[in-house]
Formats: structure tokens, sequence, C-alpha cells
């Protein structure tokens, strides 16, 4: 079996004992009651809604699996209100496959979506008429992850089947250009159970000084430099995760000096230290997710702008743990966990004031909002989950 292969299989093999599957057959779930439902295909160049107001509607836009059995047929579009958090469903923008992760680059013009496929490709959409760009191949298999470098000028891709990293040149159009790395995470071995590397994040350091990839299979995070000028790569560092913790995500503390791992295998995070001169990433003690003795898949943290609190998307567990971040962001201290109200929450997002998270509950095919108290970190559900084929990905803008 080939290693991008054996990636899928282990992919679909964490997925199915959910009780779905990333990349084939998956059931869509009945829409929630009181949630409003996109119907509306919208083709690319298709207008799009006036700029929103500081306090009217704001734009949400959905990820999901085009090739599973009720899955969506493209980038589902919605908005949403910033202070109920209500969604409202409004069209689904067709032609770009498999959009598993979605991101949007500075000054918020552009959207860009991975292609999650055994050939796997980068796709940009313009977001004032909503015409697709381009695509651009990323040279691995099933992309699972992307981000947009602060220059704006560089696209980053992780692709999980083939665990392979790559850099686009970003157009001056916003179109993806040319690939101008791609490196493969061929050391160490991969980890316990695992039968090659499996990239599953790729971003950008706090200062901009590295870039970092996330990878599950080799259970390493590899910090880059990337030349600002040729888009090339130069490993910096690495740091090694416990032996079958199987990192998945990364986010830092507003300071800098701290971040923060997601370990899916193992049911666990970790504190990170950091060094900005270096890129070198100090990997802490593993740490419990509130998860409990059930089967368990962490899948994302988020930290909140002041740097206060952290959240974590629990996937099996279905819940959101809560952490105080604490000795200014060397210490995760658990606060308990709420219920996401959704089945397998893939991905988490706040709202661009922090005052929402959104979480999108694969199984379920719904996307769960909370109200986030800044004063306690404390998290109240918005009404109804929205109904969202396979939903993947929310991105709130």
């Amino acid at each position: 079996m080939s290693g991008a292969a054996a990636g899928l299989s282990r992919r679909r093999f964490v997925a199915a004992l959910a009780g779905t599957a990333a990349l084939p057959a998956c059931s869509r779930a009945g829409d929630p009651a009181g949630a409003s439902v996109a119907h509306r295909d919208v083709s690319p160049g298709t207008p799009a809604s006036p700029a929103p107001s500081a306090t009217g509607p704001r734009p949400l836009y959905l990820g999901t699996y085009t090739s599973a059995e009720g899955g969506g047929k493209g980038i589902g579009i919605a908005s949403y209100d910033p202070v109920s958090g209500r969604i409202s469903g409004t069209g689904t923008l067709t032609g770009v496959p498999d959009p598993s992760y979605l991101a949007v680059g500075p000054g918020g013009r552009t959207l860009y979506a991975v292609d999650e496929r055994e050939a796997g490709a980068v796709t940009a959409v313009r977001l004032a008429d909503r015409a697709v760009l381009g695509s651009r191949a990323t040279g691995g298999s099933a992309p699972c992850h992307l981000s947009v470098h602060p220059s704006g000028r560089w696209l980053l891709s992780a692709d999980y089947g083939s665990g392979t990293v790559a850099v686009h040149r970003i157009e001056a159009s916003g179109a993806p250009g040319e690939r101008t790395a791609l490196l493969t995470h061929e050391s160490p071995a991969p980890g316990p159970g695992q039968q090659g590397p499996h990239a599953h994040q790729f971003t950008t350091s706090p200062d901009g000084g590295h870039v970092l990839a996330v990878d599950l299979g080799t259970d390493t995070v590899y910090s880059y430099r990337l030349d600002q000028e040729t888009g090339r790569l130069t490993e910096a560092a690495r740091a090694a995760a416990r032996p079958g913790a199987g990192p998945r995500h990364l986010t830092f503390h507003p300071n800098g000096r701290h971040a923060y791992l997601a370990n899916e295998l193992d049911d666990t995070v970790t504190v990170c230290g950091y060094a900005p001169g270096t890129g070198r990433l100090t990997i802490g003690a593993p740490q419990p997710t509130g998860s409990g003795t059930g089967t368990n898949y962490p899948a994302q943290l988020l930290v909140t702008a002041d740097g206060a609190y952290a959240f974590l998307a629990n996937r099996g567990h279905n819940s959101l743990a809560r952490y105080a971040v604490e000795a200014d962001g060397a210490r995760l201290r658990l606060l308990g966990t709420v219920p996401v109200g959704g089945d397998f929450p893939r991905q988490i997002a706040f709202s661009p004031d922090g005052g929402l998270l959104f979480a999108a509950n694969q199984r379920s095919g719904t996307v769960s909002v909370f109200h986030v108290d800044a004063a306690d970190g404390g998290l109240e559900l918005a009404g109804e989950p929205f109904a969202s084929p396979v939903a993947v990905c929310a991105l709130p803008l």
C-alpha cells in the first residue's frame, strides 16, 4: 500500500469509528428544528450580497465533502447575526470539489479552499462576485489544511495523504500561482501504528518569522524559514511529540512565546514553549481533554484574543473543553466541558470580534454557535444548530 493510500485509509478509519467517513459515504442528518437551510446554488461569478454593516448580518462560509454521500455541492454560503448568533443559509458556491478546509486572505477579498482529493489542489474564490479565480495542484494527496501567510503573498497547504507541505505564490488577483516549495516529512520514522507521514496543519508563527507544519504520522512539529523572495522552505527546527500522540493542530498564545497542541491519537493537549528567534518549539507534558475514559479524538484549539481562555473541540466526547490560560500562557487549567450540541466537532472558529464560537459537526451535519463570555470563558449555545451537510469547516467573517 502506498503512503498516500495508507494515509487515506487511516483517515477513513478514524472517522468511521465515530459513525462517518472523511472521504467516502456519509449519512446526512435531518434538519434540526428552527434551522435555516440553503437551497439555492450560486454559480461562480454571481454577485455577492452587499458588504455587511458593523451591526448587520455577517458572511459565513462552510466547508464540506462533495464526494461523500449526503455531502454538500460545494462551499456553503450563509450569514449570521453577530448579536444573536443565528445562521441563515443563502446558497452554495458550486465548482469547488471537496472544500474541506477554508481560509481567507488579508483584507477579506479572497477565499481559499483545499480540494481534499487523491490529486490534491488549492482553489481561490474572489468574494466580491464569487468567481473561481483558479486552482493549483499541491503536488500531494488529500490536502486537509491551508493558511495564508500574513504578508498575503504565500499560500501554505498541508497534504494529509502524502505527508507533504506546499507553498504557492499568490498572484495580484488573489489566484494561486506557481508552487515554490514541496517538502515530504521523510524523517523521523512514522509513529506507532502509522505507515507514513500525515501533515495536518501548516501555519505561520505570530511574529511571521517561521512557518510550522504539524505532522500526525511522524509525531513531529517542523519549523521552517520561508524565503520571502523565492517562496522556498528551509528547515529550522523540529519538535518531537510523545510517540503515538498524533499531533493534529497547533495554536499560539497572543504573546507568541507559548502554543498549545491538540494530539488526536492519545487524546491529550500539551503546552509548548516557543522561541521566535529560532523557531524552536518545546513540547510539554500531556494534559487531559476532559473526555474521560471514552474514545475521543481532539480536533482543534482556539485561544481568546486576550489570551485568558482556550477551547478544544472533542470528537467522540462531542464537547468543547474549556481551559483557563495561566502564568502568562505557560499553563492550561481545565475548567470543564460543554456539550457541543452536535456529533463529531471537526473544526471550531471565533467570529472576528471573539463574541461567538462556531463548531462544525461532521457526523450530525450541523454548525453549533456559542456565545463566549469574555469575563469567565463561559459558553452558551445560541439556539438550535444550523443544518449543513457533512459540515467540516465553518469560517465566519
